[in-house]
Parts: structure tokens; C-alpha cells; sequence
């Protein structure tokens, strides 16, 4: 194999690709989850009782921010933990964000939204793609 056909190979390389995705997806979101461990979730808590929601459910943005974004980064079940990761986001929108889906913020001129979209949007191309063969569960309709 020549070096020219070693450099096309490495420059396409969606494993690779997908691997570096895990963790910028799970690797950003990972700290929102640390932050629910240790400083509490009585703040998301207070914010679904206000909605007429059980507080406990607060502790389901753990399982979406903690607990799937190392499953995600380790690649163990990625498109299961992708799909509570999506569902995690979509909630964490509807319920701080809701106000801000049709504004651009004017400091940035960027959509108002547009971090909590970027990671909904990583997780849901992991739910469509897996998590590549970089990953420590693969081959099973979960990973």
C-alpha cells in the first residue's frame, strides 16, 4: 500500500469520525451531568413541580447527561444511550429553551438555541449510525 493510498484511507475514516463525535458529545455533556451530581437537581426539580410534574423525575437528567454520555463515550449500547440523550434534550429545550426556539441572540447573531440543538443533533446521527467499530459493544441493533 503507498502513502498516498494510507492518506486517502486515514482522511475517510468514518470510524475514526464517529469516534471523535462520542466525545465531543458525550465528552461536553458529561459536565452538565457532574454539575446535577454534585450541586443537586432541586433547580430542574422546582422546574416540574411548577408544571404540575413530580420533582423525582429531576433525576432523569442525570441518567441523560451522566449516565448515557459515558455510555456514549465509552461506545456500550451508543444508539440506546443516543436515544435517552435525545430525549433528555428535547426536555431540557421544552423546558429551558422553549421561549428561545424562534430568537437569534443578539450578541452573537447565532440561533438562541443552537447549543442545545448541536448536541440533540450528535446524538440523534449516533442513534442513525452507532458508534463505529472504535467502540466497546458493537454488532447488536443497541450499539
Amino acid at each position: 500500500m503507498n502513502l498516498i493510498q494510507l492518506e486517502k484511507d486515514f482522511l475517510r475514516n468514518v470510524d475514526l469520525g464517529l469516534l471523535l463525535l462520542r466525545l465531543t458529545v458525550g465528552g461536553l455533556m458529561i459536565f452538565h451531568g457532574i454539575s446535577k451530581v454534585t450541586g443537586g437537581v432541586d433547580f430542574i426539580a422546582g422546574m416540574l413541580e411548577g408544571m404540575g410534574l413530580p420533582g423525582f423525575i429531576a433525576y432523569g437528567a442525570v441518567l441523560g447527561e451522566l449516565v448515557a454520555s459515558i455510555m456514549i463515550i465509552c461506545g456500550i449500547w451508543t444508539r440506546l444511550a443516543s436515544v435517552i440523550f435525545v430525549i433528555n434534550m428535547i426536555v431540557a429545550i421544552a423546558m429551558a429553551h422553549s421561549s428561545q426556539i424562534f430568537m437569534v441572540d443578539p450578541n452573537t447573531g447565532g440561533w438562541a438555541i443552537e447549543l442545545p440543538m448541536l448536541y440533540l443533533m450528535g446524538a440523534v446521527v449516533l442513534c442513525f449510525t452507532g458508534a463505529g467499530k472504535y467502540a466497546i459493544t458493537k454488532s447488536t441493533l443497541l450499539d
